[in-house]
């Protein structure tokens, strides 16, 4: 499970230790803050400071590359008819080419194929165009 992930727990592992530092130094520059106006040190008004702070942040940097990054990726997996197109056509081209091996042999080679690498949607079939 660590290796499969390993990109999501880095990424955890940068955002963990970025946040933590960003509020860790945020109540430094808070403390500084209120000791220089002779006010008092006081945990809600920081809370509510760094959390106005941290969602500006999130909302306007993080999330939005998030939304771009991910979204489109998760599109462009879950087929978008731009790149599902080629991919089935790909699929269908490589299924036949295999089947000239010879009928038996060819679907086996093609089963185990789908075995190993965890293709469990079936074959891409070959869409005929309509007569008009």
């Amino acid at each position: 499970m660590l290796k499969k992930y390993a990109y999501a727990w880095i990424t955890l592992a940068f955002f963990t230790v970025s946040i933590a530092l960003h509020w860790g130094f945020g109540w430094l520059a808070y403390v500084d803050d209120q000791t220089s106006h002779g006010q008092a040190v006081r945990l809600s008004p920081y809370l509510v400071e760094m959390g106005r702070d941290t969602f500006e942040n999130w909302q306007s940097e993080f999330l939005q590359l998030l939304w771009q990054v991910v979204g489109l990726a998760y599109f462009l997996y879950v087929g978008s008819p731009s790149s599902k197109e080629n991919d089935d056509r790909m699929e269908a081209k490589l299924d036949a080419l295999i089947e000239l091996v010879g009928k038996e042999k060819g679907a086996e080679l093609i089963a185990d194929l789908d075995k190993t690498h965890l293709r469990h949607s079936g074959h891409a079939t070959i869409h005929k165009p309509q007569s008009y």
